[in-house]
């Protein structure tokens, strides 16, 4: 499965007590590459879950893969930041949609 993996998932999946921690086992079950992610969200879920350690253990396990190069996509990151300026997104939100 070719997917792209957002804080929302990462931090279900790392927390026994997140609403939706069961849903992400039943997608991490799945996995048959790792999911594609940025270095803004894993920086938000290591955040959010308490520990650096756990998501470079998903990298280092190869169940994520941070694949956005923010160089290269300076403009089309712009272009989404300015269409979406009413829903305020945040930058993370921005990299997983580029």
């Amino acid at each position: 499965m070719k997917a792209i993996a957002d804080t929302g998932f990462i931090v279900a999946f790392g927390n026994k007590q997140d609403y939706h921690h069961t849903w992400a086992i039943d997608i991490a079950e799945n996995i048959t590459e790792p999911l594609l992610t940025c270095d803004a969200v894993l920086a938000e879920a290591a955040f959010h879950l308490g520990s650096s350690a756990y998501v470079l253990a998903l990298l280092r396990n190869e169940m994520l893969r941070s694949g956005f190069d923010l160089s290269r996509n300076l403009e089309q990151l712009r272009d989404l930041a300015k269409r979406y300026k009413e829903r305020r997104p945040d930058f993370a939100d921005l990299c997983v949609s580029g």
